[in-house]
């Protein structure tokens, strides 16, 4: 699986993978999905309390997506230990993989943001070479929850004492090594070709942790062949 350097469109193949499962024990391969179509979410860790939010949200979906023949799958950026042992307390109906390297996220193109150094006189393009300035002036409370908008990482902070949810040692490494990737959707048919993508914030930071609702997702998976 290589690095794909922008969103695999409509039309793609999407790339094979072989996945540790949370929910149990076990992995889970593209090769297990194949012959029918699938929902795949691509996701920050843990950490990320707006990330944990729209894994509920599949999961409300999920029975209505199953009812159409398709699939519901989410990747973590977590370990799988760790996860295991959070959504053993959390049960989802979802199908939940781990890939704490990102390298799932990498090989389907979504991106993770990059920031240009200090004084650099390259033209500033959200996500792949921003500047910190760009990132530091974002505001952001895409869920409502905050009592006005607040920088990410203060609104991750703020929601995941809301939460209380405490980073453990799994959690705080992922945060320090991944804490720029981007969250993305893709639809795949039953021969395994992308049918619908969605990435989050490419217009830019203030977009962060704006997902698509259930009514896109299923509105999505009902035109997906058509």
């Amino acid at each position: 699986m290589g690095d794909q350097k922008r969103p695999l469109q409509p039309g793609e193949t999407a790339p094979a993978f072989a996945l540790a499962t949370a929910n149990f024990n076990g992995t889970v391969s593209f090769a297990d999905l194949s012959g029918r179509p699938f929902l795949i979410g691509f996701f920050r860790g843990l950490h990320c309390p707006f990330c944990r939010r729209q894994v509920e949200q599949l999961a409300s979906v999920q029975p209505t997506l199953r009812a159409a023949g398709v699939e519901t799958v989410a990747v973590i950026n977590t370990p799988v230990e760790r996860a295991r042992l959070y959504f053993r307390h959390r049960p989802t109906p979802v199908t939940l993989l781990c890939d704490p390297d990102c390298r799932t996220h990498q090989a389907y193109g979504v991106p993770h943001a990059e920031f240009l150094p200090d004084g650099s006189s390259e033209q500033p393009e959200w996500p792949y070479g921003a500047t910190m300035a760009q990132f530091q002036a974002a505001r952001i409370n895409p869920t409502g929850e905050l009592p006005e908008p607040l920088h990410p990482m203060e609104a991750n902070t703020v929601l995941n004492a809301k939460d209380h949810f405490e980073l453990d040692e799994a959690d705080n490494a992922i945060l320090a090594n991944h804490a720029t990737q981007l969250v993305g959707h893709f639809l795949v048919d039953a021969n395994g070709i992308i049918g619908w993508t969605q990435i989050e914030a490419l217009d830019g930071p203030n977009s962060l942790s704006i997902f698509p609702t259930a009514a896109e997702i299923i509105a999505a998976a009902g035109s997906l062949g058509h």
